[in-house]
């Protein structure tokens, strides 16, 4: 027994090291993609090559050509920047937006925070202008009307009421949790235009309440800890202590599912390019590039490449969720 505990300390390290190597090199080709000396452009179609296999005689063409004649390796290298673009973009604005509204909810809860009348008021306000004129004007506008009111509602404006945080959140986590994820994107893909910028909202929409959940559960306990009783008896404000005391430490379980939140955005981004409703088809995608073996079965490839690098990287991203897991009692 003894002996085998630094035998599994070696090959976690080993498995941790060989996953951060896979996602590391996927980032750098990320990063470097259009530094790279590629002899075509990821659009560039090649007529003469039509469905190459790779190293084909007379063929530049190393990972071969898809049905257009586009050649795979430039695919694949800039479809590694949509993948780390938009599914990291949107785990990262998923992650901050529900660590945000979960630790408020947790810390507020139904009656901690309190704000006076004009507040509400410029609220509804915001909310009408948002219903008669939808865009960025009323979503400014709004944000304006909802600054004033706070700013201007002091002691002197009356009596403050509670917002129901706590209801809110749980009440938007499950109404988002009722529908499955993939039938919830699609139905959003329907009525919004999917350009890299809709779909990175449509996924950090679609992705905030998990990690949302879990920050609440956090500080839930984070809250009867005694060094947060002891800030709020020293009359700090309620504010300063959720954000500088409370906050950080209810976020410490987005360590492990943030690599695991990361990979189902992966999987769900290169679903969408594969059904041909996620992004445009001019964009570089993994999934685009598995999608276009439908119209050549025989063309392996085209599956072993792009299904390959998307199945590596959302191993070694489970792997790193699962070694940051709690390990078993002791």
């Amino acid at each position: 027994m003894k002996a085998s505990a630094p035998i599994g300390i070696a090959r976690a390290r080993g498995g941790r090291a060989l996953a951060l190597g896979w996602l590391a090199a996927v980032a750098a080709l990320a990063a470097l993609g259009p530094l790279l000396p590629l002899a075509y452009a990821p659009a560039q179609p090649d007529l003469a090559h039509l469905a190459t296999p790779p190293l084909a005689a007379g063929s530049a063409h190393w990972l071969g050509t898809d049905p257009s004649g586009r050649d795979v390796l430039a695919e694949m290298i800039f479809g590694a920047r949509t993948a780390v673009g938009i599914s990291l973009g949107a785990a990262v604005l998923a992650t901050a937006l529900g660590a945000l509204l979960g630790g408020a909810a947790g810390f507020w809860r139904n009656h901690g925070w309190r704000v006076p009348w004009p507040a509400w008021a410029a609220a509804l306000g915001a909310g009408w202008w948002a219903l008669a004129l939808p865009g960025a004007p009323a979503a400014l506008v709004g944000a304006g009307l909802g600054l004033a009111g706070t700013l201007l509602g002091g002691p002197r404006w009356g009596r403050r009421w509670p917002v129901p945080l706590d209801a809110g959140v749980l009440g938007a986590t499950a109404l988002l949790g009722a529908v499955p994820r993939l039938v919830l994107v699609v139905a959003l893909a329907g009525t919004l235009p999917l350009t890299p910028g809709g779909l990175l909202a449509v996924l950090v929409l679609t992705a905030w309440p998990g990690p949302a959940r879990l920050v609440r559960a956090a500080m839930l306990r984070v809250t009867a800890q005694p060094f947060v009783a002891a800030a709020r008896a020293l009359g700090l404000p309620a504010g300063r202590v959720w954000w500088r005391q409370a906050l950080p430490h209810a976020c410490l379980p987005l360590r492990t599912a943030f690599p695991l939140s990361l990979a189902s955005l992966l999987a769900l981004e290169s679903t969408l390019s594969f059904l041909g409703i996620g992004l445009p088809p001019e964009v570089p995608s993994w999934g685009h590039l598995l999608g276009t073996a439908r119209t050549e079965p025989t063309a392996w490839w085209l599956v072993a490449a792009p299904g390959g690098a998307l199945l590596f990287t959302i191993l070694a991203l489970q792997y790193l969720g699962r070694a940051r897991g709690p390990g078993p009692a002791k």
